[in-house]
């Protein structure tokens, strides 16, 4: 092989080489900058979106006295006269709010408004076991229960809120019993409120 062949293999191969190199990078480089640029810019819309969301939200005036942050609102329903009648009302009553029983916890929950935040029903004497009055258990006449709902993290979707206020002044008439908060003390309008406005 003389030297003019050689030269022109070693061109003709190295043109093979970079022409297979430009596939590569055309086929695996460029698609992967694109999904990265395209990644930055979802990522600053979302960014845009969420300043936005909070710019729209009112701003609340401070409160005149610093409020603690509730982790759980609470409020107790001491039956009057505890019987098997109570009962009956009690499992009618769950029955027509679509209260559903969790077996392990022992207790009941109503979905409200936000399904994902639902309404606790518990016994309050003793505290939280209460028998599945949907499915007939027997058991002691229920004293009490208590209600139990999470606050929301926004104070915009508070509707569950305004549900669960809803369904203890319910039971408060329902069972003509004894209002508490969760300090144990009579459940006022001002208690009612506050639960709305947090």
């Amino acid at each position: 092989m003389d030297r003019t062949t050689t030269i022109i293999l070693l061109a003709f191969a190295s043109l093979v080489l970079a022409a297979m190199a430009t596939t590569i990078f055309i086929y695996i480089i460029v698609p992967w900058r694109r999904r990265r640029r395209a990644a930055k810019v979802a990522a600053s819309r979302r960014v845009q979106v969420d300043n936005s969301e909070e710019e729209q939200e009112p701003d609340t005036p401070a409160p005149s006295k610093q409020t603690k942050k509730v982790k759980q609102h609470s409020l107790f329903v001491v039956f009057d006269q505890p019987s098997e009648d109570s009962d009956e009302r009690l499992t009618h009553w769950l029955r027509e709010k679509g209260a559903h029983s969790d077996a392990l916890k022992k207790i009941f929950l109503i979905d409200g408004q936000q399904p994902s935040n639902p309404v606790t029903v518990a016994n309050a004497f003793p505290p939280g076991e209460m028998p599945d009055l949907l499915r007939g258990e027997t058991h002691e006449p229920i004293k009490g229960i208590s209600l139990l709902v999470k606050p929301p993290l926004r104070k915009r979707r508070n509707q569950q809120m305004h549900v669960y206020v809803e369904l203890a002044k319910e039971m408060q008439t329902v069972f003509s019993g004894k209002m508490l908060n969760a300090e144990r003390e009579p459940a006022t309008d001002s208690t009612f409120e506050q639960i709305i406005d947090e």
